[in-house]
């Protein structure tokens, strides 16, 4: 490739290589081994959530390298850096998953502090586990440099051993950690020995990569290419597969085309992209934490987009991509049908994608959708106009229980038990009602309420995947409702209303819920409420005692209660772009 020229007198860069007064930088860059040459090139952030914690991060260090050559062979100087992740996987259950939201704004605030203070020109972001991928988003976005995201890869489907003490319908069928969330419920429900969950544990998650099912990493994956951050269908092959590197290299040079046509991340992020992804979302019954993610995406460009007009477009989007966990095919299934391109151009048969906007290649969406050739299988991706459901996997809903709105995921429950109408059984914590479930503490026709797990009260908004498993092990997830102002794991299955708001700690209608009261969940009309006058909500309100204490009065969890907005916004720290009084890349 010939050398690239770039003009340095307009990147942040200069700052740090150019003029007389640069020499002590400059003799920093000459002890890491760089030359006069690589020292007056654009530099290019190269940033991963890699670590050791979880499979889903493990194979991004090697991508980086991969990305690395493609910013050098386009003239680019590649500065790697890391930051942290919390891995869902590990974290869920325990205390640990307070962690998971709030490593979403440090991973964006550390980016966004690594490129400030080292003045890199733009960025490449790796990411594999489902906070990583947004909070990487959110960085370029707020940066507003010329930015191409990559994602990890999913990991491989288990299989698993094909001996009698494992049920029949797991032998049968592609593993993921769902499953074995769900084998926890089989398990104490005496349904799978001891033997079996321990053949199961040691073959569910066979390879690097993320959780394989349309969970929140490979949504947001989705998200990645549908919003034009990264490379069409650069989401879609397995970590362990060759074809990632080669995805990283060219991710790495297109950023570099980007800088040369002074192309950025608010190019690319509109209010036109973001509908764009939701289709994607709804189409494939995403994960309901995208109605978290999306807002929070759009914040940090000032564009208002909150979780009732990302629900706005899941209602009259059809469902027609079959995957866990509602429906039947992980990630490799998916990227082995044409992944995300086939999907669009479904989309876009039916009028419901904007195809003039911009993506990481410097073409429009249209554009790219127009070179790709394949078409719906039929199996995997199902024609558009002969779609599983007509509407979308993922669903809004607003009442007198939440003024603020709700999350539900639909996809896999057939219409008819889309409504549920039971009496409360509450619970002030996920471990008080994890706890019930495993002793069978609850009845058929209830709604379990999980309160103070919202992102302040929590603090943290914990995923209730634990409890969601236990109960659809134990064969009930479609015999009782769950709602709670936290969140929901991208791998849950049943009826579970997540994001209620305002949550607990803020007086919302879910802190004045007793045991007995009758709450009716209709995800067909979109609504939410509990058998309660607006006079008895006021006069609960008056005698309520207040927000619970917690024991988190120091340290980052209390930083973070402290500084989180509404979930319907997103459940973000700072003012965003629309109160910004400069652009980075422009300093």
């Amino acid at each position: 490739m010939l050398k690239r020229q770039f003009d340095k007198s307009k990147l942040p860069s200069r700052y740090v290589t150019e003029g007389p007064e640069r020499a002590p930088h400059r003799s920093y860059l000459y002890a890491m081994g760089l030359s006069d040459d690589e020292i007056h090139q654009p530099l290019i952030g190269v940033a991963t959530c890699w670590n050791e914690a979880a499979p889903c991060n493990i194979a991004l260090n090697r991508q980086a390298q991969a990305v690395k050559l493609g910013v050098k062979a386009a003239s680019g100087t590649p500065r790697e850096f890391t930051t942290i992740t919390v891995t869902d996987g590990i974290a869920m259950g325990h205390e640990g998953m307070r962690s998971s939201l709030a490593s979403r704004e440090a991973i964006a605030d550390t980016v966004e502090l690594t490129m400030r203070g080292h003045c890199y020109d733009a960025l490449v972001g790796l990411a594999g586990c489902d906070k990583s991928l947004p909070g990487m988003m959110m960085a370029m976005v707020r940066l507003n440099v010329p930015s191409v995201f990559i994602y990890g890869g999913s990991i491989l489907p288990g299989k698993a051993p094909q001996v009698e003490e494992i049920p029949e319908d797991f032998r049968t069928r592609d593993l993921t950690v769902q499953d074995m969330f769900e084998a926890v419920g089989r398990h104490q429900n005496n349904e799978l020995s001891d033997a079996a969950l321990d053949m199961l544990e040691r073959v569910a998650c066979p390879s690097a990569g993320a959780c394989g099912g349309q969970f929140t990493a490979n949504t947001m994956a989705c998200v990645s290419e549908a919003i034009g951050l990264a490379l069409m269908n650069s989401s879609g092959m397995p970590a362990p597969y060759e074809s990632r590197d080669q995805y990283s290299e060219a991710s790495g040079q297109a950023v570099m085309h980007l800088i040369e046509r002074n192309i950025r991340a608010r190019d690319v992020v509109t209010r036109q992209s973001l509908e764009n992804a939701a289709r994607v979302v709804a189409c494939t019954g995403g994960s309901t934490n995208a109605g978290l993610h999306l807002p929070a995406i759009a914040h940090e460009a000032g564009i208002e987009f909150y979780l009732e007009d990302v629900c706005e477009i899941f209602r009259d989007t059809p469902y027609f991509v079959d995957l866990k966990p509602g429906g039947t095919y992980v990630a490799k299934d998916l990227y082995d049908a044409g992944g995300i391109p086939v999907v669009m151009k479904e989309l876009r048969k039916a009028g419901l994608i904007h195809e003039d906007c911009m993506t990481a290649t410097g073409r429009s969406i249209g554009e790219e959708l127009d070179q790709i050739s394949r078409e719906a299988d039929g199996q995997v991706i199902y024609p558009i106009d002969a779609p599983i459901t007509k509407t979308g996997g993922v669903v809004g809903l607003k009442g007198n229980l939440a003024p603020e709105g709700a999350i539900v995921k639909v996809a896999g429950i057939a219409p008819e038990n889309q409504v549920f109408t039971g009496p409360a059984r509450v619970f002030e914590c996920e471990e008080d009602a994890f706890e019930a479930v495993k002793q069978r503490g609850y009845k058929e026709g209830e709604v379990i309420v999980i309160r103070n797990e919202g992102p302040a009260g929590g603090p943290g908004m914990r995923e209730m995947l634990a409890t969601t498993a236990a109960l659809s092990g134990q064969g009930m997830g479609k015999k009782v409702a769950l709602i709670t102002d936290g969140r929901f794991s991208g791998a849950t299955r049943g009826f579970c209303v997540g994001h209620v708001g305002p949550e607990a700690a803020q007086g919302g209608p879910i802190a004045l819920i007793q045991n007995g009261d009758e709450i009716t969940i209709n995800a067909i009309d979109g609504e939410i409420s509990v058998a309660l006058t607006d006079e008895e909500l006021e006069q609960r309100k008056a005698n309520w005692s207040g927000p619970r204490d917690t024991i988190y009065a120091s340290g980052s969890l209390w930083k973070y209660a402290q500084l989180v907005g509404a979930t319907y916004k997103g459940a973000v720290t700072h003012p965003g772009g629309g109160e910004e009084k400069h652009c980075y890349a422009d300093l």
